[in-house]
């Protein structure tokens, strides 16, 4: 295994749809790995093809539905990870307005409308194929990869950044006054 660079704001990659997986062998089985363990590193979500170089229908993702309940990670926990090959979100419910990062785009926190809860069919390193459905976060994290996958961004989602509602927030209270 080895770590891989994530690309970052401004190369055209990240606008780039990627091919899907045709070969389920060694390469696709490293490519996982590799992603796994730079996701690790980057102590981020989730992590898709695209975002380390590779132009694929690939991501890889905490697997949330391992975490405690009460946010208190067990002494020596490890976590788990999702992969995803192929993947085609075939159900979405509901709605949420809710802020998330971008580890192609440190420092930016998009507000964006994704679906509460999705259904995702895909396959695994091996080439069998699954459905999950996945709700509140990770629901979010397989739209979020998912769109890297089309070329599409936080940037291009956006309703507004937490920086603009800090500045606006600032330029209220600075009238209040």
């Amino acid at each position: 295994m080895a770590l891989r660079t994530i690309v970052q704001d401004g190369d055209p990659i990240l606008k780039k749809k990627c091919r899907p997986v045709t070969n389920f062998d060694d390469r696709l089985a490293e490519l996982l790995d590799d992603m796994i363990e730079t996701l690790a590193d980057a102590q981020g979500y989730g992590l898709a093809g695209p975002q380390v170089g590779v132009m694929r229908r690939v991501f890889v993702s905490l697997d949330e539905r391992d975490l405690p309940e009460d946010g208190e990670l067990p002494e020596g926990y490890e976590p788990k990870y999702l992969e995803f090959v192929n993947p085609e979100i075939i159900m979405q419910e509901g709605e949420v307005l809710q802020y998330e990062g971008c580890l192609s785009f440190p420092g930016h926190n998009a507000a964006i409308r994704r679906p509460q809860k999705v259904t995702v069919r895909a396959f695994d390193r091996h080439g069998k194929p699954f459905t999950l459905t996945g709700e509140d976060m990770l629901a979010r994290c397989i739209c979020h990869e998912t769109n890297h996958l089309d070329g599409v961004t936080i940037m291009d989602l956006a309703e507004f950044f937490y920086e603009d509602q800090e500045h606006d927030d600032e330029d209220e209270s600075a009238t209040e006054e």
